[in-house]
């Protein structure tokens, strides 16, 4: 059974970091890129940051110097070192993997950003 596992997220303030982990297991996932996604109460799941299977890297022009996406094939997993946070990043983050008929996804991890 194929699974994505969230953790890292919390409360911080704002200009603070926290470092989110999205452990796969069931299935290899080097060969495939991975991405991270968010939602706010009230707005639709938008794409974050996404690393292909060789290491390159996209970002969302509102994380842009402050997201680092990463992957360690070895362990199966995805990270993100969210940095200078803002109270505008408030959200629920989900790691997501591209899967047959459907994507594979994360359960969810609540970040949540004081001012």
């Amino acid at each position: 059974q194929v699974q994505l596992v969230d953790s890292g997220g919390g409360l911080v303030q704002a200009g603070g970091s926290l470092r989110l982990s999205c452990a796969a297991s069931g299935r290899d996932f080097s060969l495939s890129a991975m991405g991270w996604y968010r939602q706010a109460p009230g707005k639709q799941r938008e794409l974050v940051a996404a690393i292909t299977s060789s290491g390159s890297t996209s970002y969302a022009d509102s994380v842009k110097g402050r997201f680092t996406i990463s992957r360690d094939d070895a362990k199966n997993t995805a990270y993100l070192q969210m940095n200078s946070l803002k109270p505008e990043d408030t959200a629920v983050y989900y790691c997501t993997a591209p899967g047959s008929p459907r994507r594979y996804w994360g359960q969810g991890t609540q970040v949540t950003v004081s001012s």
